[in-house]
């Protein structure tokens, strides 16, 4: 019984029993389980027409931002799509229920290239158009998703998915039109919306956790990865973490000393060599570094490829600025097909390179194009307007616009209405909180959702089709928002962000003090604050796609009780030395859970070379009768400039298929 008593001891001290700010119902009822509950899929759950009123988005009260808790792919929002999967959602559920309704355009998923879809289309059909945009979560966006927060009166905005504006490439004419179209000039609002002084005395760290290093010590000042700092810089740092000596020594040469580590090696052949290894591989069989520097790099790699530095090739850790290569001779050129698309990106000229981040992250965009799409739904008119202005969501599914967007709707089968040669229609079957089954046709449809569920929704479609739709494994990643009450403890210790390898979250840190319109970012340590935590579970020592399953059936069977310890255990020991005190300073915690996260991005470690044009997302997104395919997935990308141009191509290929000639020359279609 002691080791109870003790964990019981621990959950007091953590405030696990706490009260903490809880939205994850809506009227009394969970949001966004209204299609679970349809299909029959929660038991003990009686599904009633009081609860499906209180699930529709046009209810008094429903506003899914605000909602804290179990986000991003949050409960409700999937199971239908398992079922489907597992082939027994339509038996159960018996014939859909025809609504009557038919539309021009039919888009399956509200994420930002849904939208742009539905945007893209509009343009060449006329304001007329009739649309409607199905998502099986609570709210539009995708992965594009937003945070509100309520702290002592305040309201604090974070990103719950897509961060920022940002691409390894320049955005394209179409992409950076679209912006352009919105009014969203990164240049000009990360000129005046990032405030860079806000955190200017506060440095990063390191925290050495007792079970991956032996001992719990926080060390400040870590000279940066991927810095310029020099080697007493490092040695100074170094020398105050509970590393061994000769492990201390081993991640100064790494980080500054200039050896050629291939000598006499022609540099083609070295970047061949390079793009053949994990980056954990050179470290130990090329830099002959001890074994011990792995815990202080693994996690390195989780925010860009949601895997560690043993799935993720040396020549992409190269391209993008990690250590070990600087006196190698490698010169910044791309090279060939043996880099990843954002390693590769990293070593292509150019001259349009930029980055913002709205306090929300690309949640920003989805709300611009939802606000063009249905004017009235979100009051304002620019891009600074748009960051405080609360979205009304029972005017997204009015009937008087031609443009409506249904949450809460996993749709469960695309068929086309006869034969797909000839077909003038294609029949779009959905769950609804307020039915069992509905039906919609579409004259055409753009599939904007992720490419795995598409041979699940559309039988029908060639098994090449279907083959390479299924390739990718979708990176599984966790965004973890938690509010509190000041950021004190962090001013106290002079930080702003710490690195945590071998902890439960991966890095913890003060949001980015960004201000908008009338949006203000917390800037004195009294004000209140949001903390960003990034966790990407995965199973080093496997190829990346099998660390990519492993880390979704985590995520799935993972509770937020779970969570909620072992934020509030890390939060407690990394910040102890600054006096934080998870019972009394956190206020909130939003988990974002993306079990299905970034777009599978080729890895040259793990996939094959294929020849032009014969990619999975190449097979992937061909036409299909009047079905065509968009999302980053499209294009293996996880970035969202790749997300529109995939939109618009894919709406370029139904103008193609309704005749519309010029229109689809200019969208590139023949």
């Amino acid at each position: 019984m002691k080791g109870n008593d003790e964990n019981a001891a621990r959950d007091r001290e953590l405030g696990m029993r706490c009260p903490i700010t809880r939205r994850d119902f809506l009227n009394g009822v969970a949001v966004g389980v209204g299609g679970a509950l349809a299909g029959g899929l929660v038991p003990g759950l009686e599904w009633t027409a009081e609860a499906a009123d209180r699930l529709a988005q046009d209810a008094p009260g429903y506003y899914p931002p605000a909602l804290t808790g179990m986000r991003g792919s949050h409960p409700g929002s999937f199971e239908v799509a398992h079922a489907v999967r597992d082939g027994n959602f339509l038996a159960q559920a018996g014939p859909p229920s025809n609504t009557g309704e038919t539309y021009d355009l039919v888009v399956v998923g509200g994420g930002i290239s849904g939208l742009a879809a539905a945007y893209f289309y509009r343009k060449i059909a006329g304001n007329g158009a009739r649309i409607l945009v199905l998502d099986n979560h609570d709210d539009f966006g995708g992965h594009a998703k937003r945070n509100e927060f309520s702290v002592s009166g305040r309201t604090l905005l974070a990103n719950g998915g897509t961060f920022a504006i940002e691409s390894p490439f320049p955005y394209s004419k179409q992409a950076r039109g679209l912006l352009t179209e919105l009014g969203i000039d990164p240049p000009a609002l990360e000129a005046k919306g990032m405030d860079r002084r806000a955190y200017h005395d506060l440095k990063e760290a390191v925290f050495f956790n007792k079970e991956t290093f032996g001992v719990e010590r926080l060390v400040v000042g870590e000279p940066g990865r991927r810095s310029e700092a020099g080697e007493e810089a490092w040695v100074a740092f170094l020398e105050k973490t509970p590393l061994s000596e000769q492990v201390r020594r081993d991640i100064a040469r790494i980080e500054t000393a200039k050896v050629d580590f291939m000598p006499g090696v022609l540099q083609s052949e070295k970047k061949d060599r390079l793009s053949r290894m994990s980056y954990r591989d050179f470290l130990l069989n090329v830099v002959k570094a001890h074994a011990d520097v792995i815990p202080f790099y693994q996690t390195d790699t989780h925010g860009l490829y949601g895997i560690g530095i043993d799935g993720v090739p040396a020549l992409d850790c190269w391209a993008i600025g990690f250590p070990g290569f600087q006196g190698m001779g490698l010169d910044r050129v791309p090279t060939g097909g043996r880099l990843s698309f954002t390693a590769l990106g990293a070593v292509t000229p150019r001259k349009d390179e930029y980055f913002f981040h709205f306090p929300d992250g690309n949640a920003s965009i989805a709300r611009i194009l939802v606000r063009s799409l249905i004017p009235g739904a979100i009051p304002g008119q620019t891009a600074d307007d748009i960051v405080a202005a609360k979205a009304d969501y029972s005017k997204l599914d009015n009937s008087n616009s031609p443009v409506k967007i249904r949450v809460n709707s996993t749709v469960v089968r695309v068929r086309h209405v006869g034969d797909v040669a000839s077909a003038q229609e294609v029949e779009v079957t959905y769950s609804t909180p307020q039915k069992q089954v509905a039906a919609v046709l579409g004259k055409a449809v753009v599939m904007a959702c992720w490419n795995m569920v598409i041979p699940y929704l559309c039988p029908e479609l060639p098994d090449k089709q279907k083959e390479a739709l299924k390739y990718g494994a979708k990176v599984p990643l966790v965004y973890t928002v938690v509010a509190i009450r000041n950021w004190n403890s962090f001013a106290k210790l002079g930080v702003q962000r710490i690195a945590t390898p071998g902890m439960y979250h991966s890095s913890v840190g003060l949001d980015l003090p960004v201000s908008i319109g009338a949006y203000e970012c917390p800037k004195k340590p009294d004000d209140p604050m949001l903390l960003r935590l990034l966790r990407t579970p995965c199973q080093p020592g496997l190829p990346a796609r099998d660390q990519q399953r492993a880390g979704r059936y985590d995520l799935l069977t993972t509770s937020f009780e779970t969570f909620e310890r072992n934020i509030r255990d890390q939060l407690q020991r990394v910040l102890a030395t600054g006096a934080f005190e998870a019972a009394r300073d956190i206020d909130a915690i939003t988990v974002n859970r993306w079990p299905h996260g970034y777009a599978y991005e080729y890895n040259p470690l793990w996939d094959p070379e294929w020849p032009a044009g014969q990619e999975p997302c190449e097979i992937a997104r061909k036409r299909f009768g009047r079905i065509t395919i968009a999302n980053s997935d499209a294009v293996a990308a996880a970035y969202t400039d790749q997300a529109i141009d995939q939109a618009y191509r894919a709406v370029g290929e139904i103008a193609s298929l309704e005749g519309h000639s010029r229109v689809a020359a200019s969208f590139g279609i023949p």
